[in-house]
């Protein structure tokens, strides 16, 4: 029979108490939260106002705080939700504990109460500066609320001395503070007395206070209340089931049954969280060190030396010494941690050299650290299976952490507090998760094997090895960012195709599930049809553009995370000396390989695999697919199954799948939850203006960012950003733009400079197209936009792109060019002709943002600037020239200046105006006093400039009639 309404089962019993803490502390959290954040963030606006900023005013108030900026706002209307329960209840409560029968007090003070909690969201998410006079309408509502409320509370107080007492000296407080606030405000707001804003802001955070504390004093009432909940039809008790119980008993032979039927321990969380970080930490050095190694050459211009930094992974061989075996397979958390304080700490160290040599030790013992675990755990199937789901969680963890960053990993050793690094971070969270690994250390030691890998394996460790190196390369040159593949099939505007974001989401969610579909269905991924499948996933990413291109990269993904178990697992059956050393090494011939088939002009033997990524693709298979015959070989029965038996792609009963795998997948649960917020966050607004849009001004410049590594070998983005909003670029052409491979972190400049300044972006022609990269950034949209491919018979490829923006109302025609290197004058000479031919065909207005290798006035200059072209020079007279061109049709030039790199990069930025719908001019230089303001350059850049920045050459802009 089931209990009556007042017999049912007590369920849940949460203290009255509880409710009115939870209310001061979400309250609290929610001004001090968003006050720490502001004075961090933005402490000189928000401590301004209408007449006066800092020093005279040093202290932001209430509103400043609270309403006026990103991220402080939301911090604070986060927190007044959350505050919004408890806020609720508490009235409630009260209500509950002063009401009497036949008294109407009560009730109109808890409607008080009511009106007071709803004015108070009002005045939150209608901030100032979205309607001024609704926000004073809430916030004025909500003060006079608070004089009944105050007083309702005072008179309806239980009879308890020391609530009575608080509260009167509270309210006192509260009414007291209201008098020299309003002295100060009518000092400020009349007389405009400096300073009188700063002390009215103190009084009007004592107010805010003062009121939370007000309400605080209800704890002490509430200690006589208990909420309690009932289950009043025995479904907690088990007498009816529940979705999850039928789902689990329909479920209960199957794998994803076996999961979830089980306990849930926060102990053994912890460790799978720890584990997961540790392969995070993994990767992220791991792939920053390309990122280092490439600083060298591009400053040597070849070949410098420090390439062999790239052999780091190959420590696995050390494995093959019996005595050095058992002591790192021993020792493997304390090499794990070398890892971590050399890998991590080493952006501490200043000097590139040494930097890159930190890294390299800590990527040796990482690496040396996988293998070895690896090694320790085979014996034990759950173990080992735990260790690969952290190792690449960890890579999807690292992929999710720079779709959230702009495409660099926070904890990098090119990142610092300066330019958006979490360093610190990363090293306290690396601290702990080490720490968690010792404490779980004597329980490894202590457990048996729980299930043994099975008979000795069969076949060479050669096929094995070789099944590694094809693994890592694809997961690191494909996966390690999640934009790669989208901008491989990327081709321009109108977009026909994924955008990195927010697609970069769903590359991540089809990891996630590549890997549940190989924990669940290994016997499925382990045959040869499942490799064909990705195969063709491959050629369609290789061969094909926009969504096709995208659809086969998704099926390759899914594959590659889906093997990553199987071929890491069957790996560990052979020496993992031999076998884990040939696979790294393999891997850095490939990762030299993809990077060669760009650079074929500074490396030896280059032209062999000049613009061949198709034969790294199909190497990369073929070595994957050595990887796959060997996991068949030793799990023969499973190239012959039937596909009509679903059981039979089930693995075999496994002590891991069950409740310790559960932890994995919540992990990567929370994991994809997190990539769909950035997704959602980081999703363009489309909303941009130009700078001058009253005087229908382009602002256009060319720079040639060096691949977004400073001359001191720290990430570029920020200072870049600042550069280009301080010159008021409304175009900017961007060339060695190119970052998407391994060897330079796979990063998208691009993508930060967008969406920090508020402009449309063409990446250019993709990471598979063999160039060293074109970009274009546009405040005007991007109508249509073509990627060109210049002919170079010898020299490396020169890419351009042909942009039509719409500039005010009219077309405009934006050219960026990157021409060949000296050493190739045919190449240039080809080159030029293409480019006139391709600007000579339009008759609308035009702009060129290039780098030509020439001499003004001299050589293929000529065929730029011609008839056949239809361009002019942006300066004929600035013969200081050799790399960066501007050149112009149809527009009415007024200004040029040349800025110099500071030591962001190599070369300078050139910076060009000019007026759209305006006859030309007559090309006479005038003075900058004759020029109307919105078309003057910034005069932050005279004299000394700022931040290494100034006008040089001519040591200040130069004006046009």
């Amino acid at each position: 029979m089931q209990p009556k309404h007042r017999d049912g089962d007590v369920v849940a019993v949460i203290p009255g108490q509880w409710i009115t803490h939870a209310h001061t502390i979400a309250a609290y959290a929610a001004f001090i939260g968003a006050f720490i954040v502001g004075v961090n963030l933005h402490y000189h606006k928000i401590v301004e106002n209408e007449h006066f900023g800092y020093p005279i005013e040093w202290f932001p108030s209430v509103s400043a705080t609270i309403g006026d900026r990103y991220p402080e706002r939301s911090v604070f209307q986060v927190f007044i939700a959350i505050c919004s329960g408890p806020r609720f209840l508490l009235v409630f409560l009260f209500y509950c504990l002063v009401n009497r029968p036949g008294q109407t007090l009560p009730k109109i003070v808890a409607g008080v109460g009511v009106f007071r909690t709803l004015t108070c969201g009002g005045w939150t998410y209608v901030t100032s500066t979205d309607d001024h006079n609704w926000h004073d309408i809430f916030m004025i509502s909500y003060l006079v609320a608070t004089l009944p409320w105050t007083l309702g509370c005072l008179a309806l107080s239980p009879p308890n001395p020391t609530t009575i007492r608080y509260r009167k000296y509270l309210a006192g407080a509260f009414f007291g503070t209201l008098v020299p606030l309003i002295y100060f405000f009518i000092q400020h707001k009349v007389h405009r007395k400096p300073g009188a804003y700063t002390i009215y802001a103190f009084f009007e955070w004592t107010l805010v206070l003062l009121d939370v504390a007000f309400d605080a004093v209800t704890a002490l009432d509430f200690q006589t209340f208990d909420i309690v909940v009932k289950d009043v039809k025995g479904l907690a008790r088990g007498d009816k089931k529940r979705v999850q119980d039928s789902f689990l008993e329909n479920e209960k032979d199957k794998p994803v049954g076996q999961v979830f039927n089980t306990r849930f321990d926060w102990q053994e969380m912890l460790d799978a969280v720890a584990d997961v970080y540790i392969g995070f930490t993994f990767w992220s050095i791991l792939t920053s060190l390309g990122l280092l190694v490439w600083y060298f050459p591009l400053w040597h211009m070849g070949i410098s030396g420090y390439e062999v930094a790239v052999m780091s992974t190959i420590s696995p061989f050390l494995l093959e010494i019996p005595p050095l075996k058992r002591l790192i397979v021993g020792n493997s958390t304390t090499v794990y941690a070398t890892m971590g304080a050399a890998g991590l700490l080493s952006y501490l160290v200043k000097t590139p050299e040494n930097r890159l040599g930190s890294v390299s030790f800590g990527l040796w013992q990482g690496c040396l650290a996988f293998a070895s675990t690896l090694q320790r755990d085979r014996s034990d199937a759950a173990r080992l299976e735990a260790r690969i789901n952290a190792w690449l969680i960890g890579l999807i963890a690292s992929s999710i952490a720079k779709f959230a960053f702009w495409t660099n990993n926070p904890i990098w050793p090119i990142m610092n507090e300066q330019n958006g690094g979490w360093n610190k971070t990363g090293v306290a969270l690396f601290t702990l998760a080490i720490a968690r690994l010792y404490m779980r250390n004597s329980q490894i030691a202590s457990n048996g094997a729980a299930q043994s890998l099975g008979k000795p394996a069969q076949g060479s460790s050669a096929l094995a090895g070789l099944g590694l190196a094809g693994l890592f390369f694809a997961l690191h040159s494909l996966l390690s960012d999640s934009s790669t593949m989208i901008l491989w099939v990327w081709e321009g505007f109108p977009v026909r195709g994924p955008l990195a974001v927010p697609h970069g989401a769903v590359t991540i969610a089809t990891m996630g599930l590549g890997l549940l579909v190989g924990l669940f269905y290994p016997n499925l991924i382990r045959t040869w049809t499942a490799f064909g499948v990705a195969s063709l996933g491959a050629a369609f990413l290789t061969g094909f553009s926009n969504w096709t291109g995208y659809y086969g990269a998704l099926v390759l993904t899914l594959y590659l995370t889906a093997a990553t178990p199987m071929l890491l697992s069957n790996a560990t059956r052979f020496p993992p000396g031999r076998t884990f050393f040939l696979g790294f090494m393999v891997y850095n011939v490939m990762v030299l390989f993809h990077v060669w088939v760009v650079a074929y002009a500074f490396v030896p033997g280059g032209p062999l695999v000049r613009e061949h990524t198709d034969w790294v693709m199909a190497t990369t298979m073929l070595l994957i697919g050595c990887g796959v015959f060997s996991a068949i070989q030793n799990n023969p029965t499973s190239s012959n199954l039937n596909s009509s038996n679903e059981k039979a792609y089930s693995p075999p009963p496994n002590p891991a799948a069950r409740r310790q795998r559960s932890y994995y997948i919540y992990i990567l649960l929370t994991l994809q939850l997190l990539s769909m917020s950035v997704a959602y966050l980081r999703f363009p607004s489309y909303n941009y203006e130009p700078y001058h849009k009253d005087s229908k001004v382009i602002t256009a410049g060319i720079w040639t960012i060096h691949f977004s590594i400073d001359n001191d070998m720290w990430s570029s983005e920020r200072r870049m950003v600042s550069l280009i909003r301080e010159t008021e670029l409304d175009v900017v052409g961007l060339l060695e733009s190119d970052l998407q491979r391994i060897i330079m972190g796979n990063r998208d400049t691009t993508q930060y400079l967008a969406e920090e300044l508020g402009m449309w972006v063409d990446y250019g022609p993709g990471p598979n197209k063999h160039t060293w990269g074109a970009a274009l950034l546009s405040k005007f949209p991007i109508v249509n936009s073509t990627h060109h491919l210049l002919p170079s018979p010898v020299g490396e490829l020169a890419p351009a792109i042909h942009a039509v923006i719409d500039a005010y109302g009219e077309l405009v025609d934006v050219y960026v060019f990157h021409s060949g290197q000296e050493e190739d004058p045919e190449d240039r000479r080809l080159q030029s002709e293409y480019l006139a031919n391709l600007m000579g065909s339009s008759n609308r207005p035009a702009i060129l943002l290039s780098y030509l290798v020439v001499k003004p006035g001299e050589g293929n200059y000529n065929t730029y600037v011609s008839e056949k072209s239809g361009m002019k020079d942006i300066d004929a007279s600035d013969w200081d020239r050799w790399c960066e061109y501007i050149l112009y049709k149809g527009l009415r030039r007024t200004g040029y200046a040349r800025l110099s790199r500071g030591t962001i990069t190599d070369t300078e930025l050139q910076v060009g105006k000019f007026v759209v719908g305006q006859e030309e001019g007559t090309g006479v230089n005038i003075g900058e006093e004759l020029v109307p303001d919105d078309l003057r350059f910034p005069a932050l850049f005279k004299g000394e400039g700022v931040r290494g920045h100034r006008y040089h050459v001519f040591d200040e802009p130069r004006y046009f009639a």
